[in-house]
């Protein structure tokens, strides 16, 4: 073996270690303590389980302003494997977002290649982005919550992996895969249905580039390869949506910008405030975010802005392209198209924004950026401290801070958030607290629970019951307690111990409880406000 590629073998070697040390804190901040932080189920998320458990199979489920079904078909796999439990619940979010970190590596790797990096310049930058996306709040955070919208930064780094790839390498199986990607997309979450645009984009681009080179049956070949494989995949939903064309928008449309009296400023309000979401105000949802901080901590925040500013210098160039260049100038152009592209989702939307959620497609470009900004950023240095050969000292440096930033984002996320009291309340910890008290009760008390909180109704119920009957099915696999709504109190039966909760504490559902069954008495249990007969 020459110097050469022994050298070559050992750096492959350096950098899979890396990697495999990247995917490790990935793991470590999705799954450390993943049942207890966010400490609690919102209805939202718990809805997705009791559906998982009582109809799984379907592509769409119109109740709760409808979901795509993927997500909810994962929960039920996972139940299938584990057992039903909350660790199980959020294993599917938790692993689709370490995988994301992964996907996010090697699309990276992928599509700077040719633009002008060397091969460990490329390396670093993937690497790098990889490392921020496994320590960011914002990634980290949603691949904790049992919301399908983690599936979108899942789908789009795979589904333009392989599409890259597969036009680089010209081989067939990379376009099924993309397609495949492309195809499930469809089933995760509104918000992806936007990377239509993008795909146009990239296959406008590899048309041009294949047309230069005299291959444009060969690149017609592999788009019907890949555009087919992706309607067969997209093919049961689209039908789903044509027969019920009402479940397409959902609830969207009460939400838009477009049902705004003055558009062009509530458009213009949507796009600041979502652009400054990153560096300066971001989402104040406590679910979603520190309420109103950045949702990039502030050092990531500053090489963001490089790496956005690089590439818009580069786009800007685009037209002094010359004899081969394109290629650099498309990969900055077309991150920058796919970063404002999924911003669009929260943009166009007025509740809630600026809108961590909806944008979660806008994730791998912008920690790309970030990861591009870190190499700019460290190249200066290297340059201006003239220690470009001193490699031990260049480790100790780089240690330092990437260790440092690890460990304020570790505090961010697990002790800064996940211990304030205001994610209690966000994440609905009273209504499991109920929970785990009506699992403790033995068989023989009758439980009736009160719903009597406002929300979308399932099947007659509103959403806050999720949470309960979620719980009470970890234990027992169905609810044993009878739901009810305040109105109905006359339709409990007296036959022999029972326990009634309503889900809010309220004197006068209480008062009305006393005088219909005056048996009874009020009292506190584990926290719980109760109305017991004994």
């Amino acid at each position: 073996m020459s110097i050469k590629a022994q050298g070559s073998r050992i750096r492959a070697k350096k950098y899979f270690f890396i990697l495999l040390a990247i995917l490790t804190i990935a793991v470590f901040f999705r799954f450390w303590q993943l049942s207890n932080i966010p400490p609690g189920i919102y209805p939202d998320e718990a809805i997705n389980a009791n559906q998982a458990i009582s109809s799984p199979g379907k592509v769409f489920y119109p109740e709760n302003n409808g979901r795509e079904g993927l997500f909810i078909n994962l929960i039920f796999l996972s139940f299938s494997i584990f057992g039903i439990s909350i660790w199980s619940f959020k294993f599917v979010s938790a692993i689709i977002g370490t995988l994301t970190v992964l996907g996010l590596y090697l699309l990276t790797k992928e599509v700077f290649q040719g633009t002008g990096y060397k091969e460990q310049g490329v390396r670093s930058i993937a690497l790098l982005s990889a490392f921020f996306l496994a320590t960011s709040f914002w990634h980290t955070n949603f691949s904790r919550i049992s919301f399908r919208a983690i599936l979108v930064p899942f789908c789009l780094v795979f589904l333009f992996y392989f599409l890259f790839r597969g036009f680089r390498t010209k081989k067939f199986p990379n376009f099924m895969i993309s397609g495949i990607f492309f195809g499930l997309g469809f089933y995760t979450y509104i918000a992806f249905r936007v990377a239509i645009f993008l795909v146009f984009i990239a296959l406008t681009f590899w048309y041009l580039v294949y047309r230069k080179q005299n291959l444009q049956k060969k690149f017609f070949l592999f788009a019907f390869c890949f555009l087919l494989f992706a309607f067969l995949l997209a093919l049961p939903i689209l039908i789903y949506f044509l027969k019920n064309p009402q479940d397409f928008i959902s609830r969207a449309t009460g939400i838009s910008v477009f049902a705004q009296k003055n558009l062009l400023k509530s458009f213009g309000n949507s796009l600041l405030r979502h652009l400054l979401m990153f560096n300066f105000t971001g989402d104040k949802n406590w679910r979603h975010n520190i309420s109103s901080q950045p949702v990039l901590f502030w050092p990531i925040g500053i090489l963001f802005l490089i790496g956005l500013v690089y590439s818009t210098y580069k786009t800007a160039k685009i037209l002094l392209i010359r004899n081969g260049i394109i290629y650099i100038n498309f990969i900055f152009a077309f991150l920058l198209t796919w970063w404002f592209i999924m911003l669009l989702p929260g943009i166009l939307t007025l509740e809630g924004i600026p809108h961590s959620l909806r944008t979660i497609g806008a994730i791998p470009p912008t920690f790309i950026f970030a990861g591009l900004g870190g190499i700019i950023l460290w190249q200066e240095i290297e340059k201006r401290l003239e220690i470009k050969k001193h490699n031990f000292l260049k480790i100790i440096m780089i240690g330092i801070v990437l260790g440092g930033l690890c460990f304020l984002e570790y505090c961010r996320y697990f002790v800064w958030w996940g211990q304030n009291p205001e994610v209690k309340g966000a994440f609905a910890k009273d209504y499991v607290e109920i929970g785990n008290y009506l699992n403790s009760l033995p068989p023989t008390i009758k439980k009736y629970v009160i719903v009597n909180q406002g929300g979308v109704l399932v099947q007659g119920i509103p959403m806050p019951s999720q949470t309960v009957e979620f719980i009470e099915r970890t234990k027992f696999t169905k609810p044993r307690a009878t739901y009810l709504l305040p109105e109905n109190i006359e339709k409990i039966k007296i036959e022999e111990d029972t326990v009634i909760v309503p889900m809010r504490y309220d004197e006068g559902l209480f008062q009305k409880i006393s005088e219909i069954f005056p048996t009874g008495s009020i009292q506190k249990e584990n926290e719980i406000w109760i109305y017991k007969l004994e």
